[in-house]
């Protein structure tokens, strides 16, 4: 008995020794925050500070210092991040992870950007390489002064290895990944549409747009009159009517991003207001880190915002005289090519005669087990994807990131902008996935235009697939003087959201990537256009605008089909939560879900019916992606209920609709417990920001992850949120008035557990309260000094 108390007792001062030596180490991985550090890298001392919230400011006496030490801090308390960001866009996430990274190296290896990375940095401008060199060196100096290796890597049993220069140019083609369609499947897919389907049908299923648009330039599309029986093919209608079965289709990915600006003429200060909320997928950490970068010497700089780590620029701020947000165009940056077999072996036809694929032979790492070897074949517009039903045809992609022109460090030029006009001739000539860029400047100006390279086309549909055999599809890129613009519109008020901005020969130069339905946009026009004067502290409530304007015709619609039909007690309790349901997408709203879950079903009823005959043309695992301007006609078939495209399993429409209500009745008691009433959106709507090991090792996801809050908001509606994604930051700011702007962003600057700047602002995201634009008093200063500094009589300012 003495023994087993003694072994236990043992046993015990073993784990307790294993737990705080394992504490210690990891302990050692934070960064250093206070007193000098001698580096090698920069030629004068660069200070750096941090507030109650770990947001850095960086004082440096030139550019390149200045670049050295945003490495610096991004390499203390974001490598793993940044290590990730790299990997994934080379396709070398097997080296770190394993056989369970394989197949996502072997998708994005495809696209060889490692390579393209190191065949740009040879061709970019001295100026451009020394800035990422200087970047490199300092995220490296930042890594290697902690203590103990990231985290991650101990977790992992990996070594950390170097930062190079080409690494920043992996991390901008990572977002290439994050906000383009680079295999153009919305390409393939409208394909096997437009195959399947009457030309009166398809033309009706995916218009360029509906009555809720809200561009900045054009007018709001009508919907086309729904197809009679006489436009369409007796062997469609009986596809219809025959109908039973849902077809396989690509639900619609929830997409946010909102920007605006307003006119001096209309602010109180004067001075244009931008505000900016860019919706992404949110992680442990967040994909932006906030920073104060200050140059202090003969050309000086200030400015505030966020910063993305890898990268020594910053993305969306102000430097004083403007302030630059920015959202995802959705333009058509990728097309799906044709390719035509030639005679010879491995051969195919170009305009100009046939010519050889391209083949590489790709070795895939892969930690814990052999090599993988991955065969890319490329043409001249790129590499292939698939190929197709007919054995003479093949599928390639031609993506904007494969140019060599469509990454560069122009955006450097917005750091010395004076004005809105002259940021918008900088955004036409850089090189990043194409943004709906706002700016405003301290004079009042405001503007927008598309930041990144637009390619020239020639005379084909750019959104099927295109043969480019006997003529050229891309002519080269569209000259900056060509970018549509808007420059003081008259009404003083600017706006995007991923929807349609532009219209007539500006949209054919933009194309249609799949932008949004322009219900958010509308709803920021109409809240923006409710005022005539605005403070940057007005910004928050149209940010946080949880209304749901888009669905109260639903709502009225289901309640008029409850109406009608017969129910019984659960019916009742159903239409009396829609009734009440207060038009706001907040986490306790019963009603909210209801509404919303009802028009998905019916949504991917409607569709699955009208989209039938792919069944019949297709493979039944042929995979469409459903328009994003699917709601205009949607809305028109529920209100108008044409007899000839309604399947024979119902009635009448409403017997469609009164199926969608049972279906999610079915759903509400099969997978979830208690009653309607504790069906709320925010036990639908809950929070998933995971660190990527979060899940991976067991006992650490607490440790890791964030709280499972609650969230409000949805899409089509300003605050757009999901369980996995929103807003990445909120700020709003006059250029020149830093101090009365607010900013924050959810998770925290530090990517360690144990740092206390991990969840720091966290809790104010998820509640939507604003934090000062700019970083609060100093409470740690660290000093880099060069290596030799002391022996040369220099001193620390």
């Amino acid at each position: 008995m003495r023994f087993i108390k003694r072994f236990l007792v043992l046993s015990f001062l073993v784990l307790v020794a294993a737990g705080l030596s394992a504490f210690l180490l990891l302990r050692g991985s934070l960064p250093r925050l206070d007193g000098e550090l001698s580096v090698h890298g920069i030629e004068a001392p660069v200070i750096i500070e941090r507030d109650a919230a770990g947001i850095p400011v960086i004082t440096a006496r030139n550019r390149t210092d200045l670049a050295f030490a945003t490495g610096f801090v991004h390499g203390q308390d974001r490598f793993f991040q940044m290590d990730l960001s790299r990997r994934r866009a080379a396709g070398e996430l097997a080296a770190l992870f394993g056989p369970i990274a394989v197949a996502l190296d072997q998708r994005n290896r495809l696209h060889r950007f490692r390579n393209r990375a190191r065949a740009l940095i040879a061709s970019m401008p001295v100026a451009e390489t020394t800035l990422l060199s200087a970047y490199a060196a300092g995220v490296n100096e930042g890594w290697r002064s902690l203590d103990v290796w990231p985290f991650e890597y101990l977790l992992l049993r990996s070594k950390p290895q170097s930062w190079r220069p080409e690494d920043s140019l992996l991390v901008a083609y990572n977002m290439f990944l994050e906000l383009n369609d680079e295999r153009a499947v919305r390409d393939t897919s409208r394909g096997l549409a437009r195959e399947a389907l009457p030309p009166a049908m398809f033309d009706f299923l995916y218009p360029q747009g509906t009555s809720w648009d809200a561009p900045l330039l054009g007018q709001p599309r009508a919907i086309m009159p729904i197809p009679t029986a006489t436009d369409l093919s007796a062997v469609y209608l009986e596809s219809v009517r025959r109908s039973n079965a849902p077809v396989n289709f690509e639900r619609q990915v929830i997409v946010g991003s909102n920007n605006w600006a307003i006119a001096g003429s209309l602010s109180d200060s004067g001075r244009a207001i931008v505000a900016n909320d860019m919706h992404l997928d949110i992680t442990v950490p967040n994909v932006f880190y906030r920073a104060r970068l200050k140059v202090a010497g003969a050309a000086p700089l200030d400015l505030t915002g966020v910063t993305l780590p890898g990268v020594p620029l910053l993305i969306a701020g102000s430097n004083g005289d403007i302030a630059w947000g920015n959202t995802n165009s959705y333009g058509d940056w990728s097309d799906a090519v044709i390719v035509r077999r030639g005679d010879a072996p491995d051969s195919y036809l170009t305009p100009d005669g046939q010519r050889r694929f391209t083949t590489y032979l790709e070795t895939i790492q892969v930690k814990g087990a052999d090599d993988e070897e991955l065969r890319v074949r490329e043409t001249i517009w790129g590499p292939l994807i698939e190929s197709t039903a007919d054995a003479n045809q093949l599928i390639a992609a031609s993506w904007l990131a494969h140019k060599p022109l469509a990454v560069n460090l122009r955006g450097l030029d917005l750091e010395t902008a004076k004005s809105a006009e002259e940021a918008l001739d900088v955004a036409n000539q850089m090189g990043l996935p194409p943004q709906n860029f706002v700016v405003g400047d301290a004079a009042g100006n405001i503007g927008w235009t598309i930041a990144g390279r637009i390619p020239l086309r020639g005379a084909y549909d750019a959104t099927l697939p295109a043969d480019w055999s006997e003529s050229s599809g891309w002519l080269g890129w569209l000259p900056a003087v060509e970018y549509p613009r808007v420059l003081n519109p008259e009404s003083g008020r600017i706006w995007t959201a991923n929807a349609r901005v532009v219209d007539d020969e500006a949209l054919g130069k933009i194309g249609d990537g799949g932008y949004d339905l322009g219900a958010r946009a509308s709803q920021i026009r109409d809240r923006l256009s409710a005022s005539d004067r605005f403070a940057a502290t007005d910004m928050l409530a149209i940010q946080l605008d949880d209304r749901a304007v888009f669905l109260s015709r639903w709502q009225r619609l289901l309640l008029r089909v409850l109406e009608d039909g017969a129910g019984g007690t659960e019916l009742r309790q159903y239409a009396k939560l829609v009734e009440g349901w207060e038009s706001r997408a907040s986490a306790d709203s019963v009603g909210y879900r209801l509404v919303r879950d009802f028009r998905r079903a019916v949504r991917d009823r409607v569709f699955s019916m009208l989209m039938q005959p792919v069944r019949d043309r297709f493979a039944a695992e042929a995979r469409l992606s459903m328009s994003n301007q699917f709601e205009g006609p949607l809305w028109a078939l529920v209100v108008e209920q044409p007899a000839h495209l309604l399947s024979a399993e119902y009635a009448s429409w409403d017997a469609l609709l009164l199926a969608a209500i049972d279906d999610n009745l079915g759903d509400y008691r099969d997978n979830y417990e208690g009653g309607l009433s504790r069906r709320t959106w925010g036990e639908l709507n809950q929070a998933l920001i995971r660190h990527p090991l979060g899940d991976a090792v067991p006992g650490i996801a607490r440790w890791l992850n964030m709280p499972r809050d609650s969230l409000p908001g949805d899409s089509n509606m300003p605050r757009v949120q999901s369980p996995t994604f929103g807003a990445s930051e909120r700020f709003a700011v006059a250029p020149g008035d830093e101090a009365h702007g607010y900013m924050h962003m959810p998770v925290g600057q530090s990517g360690h557990p144990l740092s206390v700047y991990y969840r720091h602002g966290h809790e104010d995201w998820v509640e939507g309260r604003s934090s000062a634009f700019l970083p609060g008093d100093a409470r740690h200063t660290l000093a880099l000094k060069p290596e030799n500094w002391g022996k040369s009589g220099g001193r620390i300012p």
